[in-house]
């Protein structure tokens, strides 16, 4: 039982995340399936908090500068469509391997990104990632050890 505690709070640490949790909780000889589960968990919970405790700190400085009379440019509301349609798909599926999947979806909400299509493009990533991993190592580690 410590093992999968072990596995949820591993994927849930930013570095750690999936890639390296899958495959060392699979080797380790814990049920893959368990294993990807509490990792997709995990990584989505925090993906979550980071999602909400991005929108109260923009939210705060909307109404300032609302405030003091700024509003968005049209510059601005043009990247952020873009991001939107384009750029998060790749950044969040592109994410957990080059960047991690919370500096992507930090990422993707600084540059202007929608809170929801940002939390539904990271589930969806990280379920995708979890079952590669997943997949490949308990296939991978079959290949490699022999059973009697």
């Amino acid at each position: 039982m410590l093992e999968y505690i072990l596995v949820f709070l591993g994927a849930a640490i930013p570095w750690i995340e999936i890639m390296l949790v899958i495959p060392v909780g699979i080797i380790s000889g814990l049920s893959p399936t368990w294993v990807m589960l509490l990792a997709f968990i995990g990584n989505m919970a925090t993906i979550l908090l980071l999602i909400l405790g991005f929108q109260q700190i923009n939210d705060w400085i909307e109404r300032r500068n609302k405030k003091k009379g700024r509003v968005n440019s049209k510059r601005l509301q043009r990247g952020e469509k873009i991001m939107n349609t384009y750029g998060l798909p790749v950044l969040t599926i592109a994410g957990p391997i080059l960047i991690g999947t919370h500096i992507a979806a930090f990422i993707g909400l600084v540059f202007g990104a929608n809170k929801v299509k940002t939390a539904v493009w990271s589930a969806i990533s990280i379920a995708f990632w979890c079952l590669v991993f997943g997949i490949l190592t308990a296939m991978g580690f079959d290949f490699f050890v022999t059973r009697t």
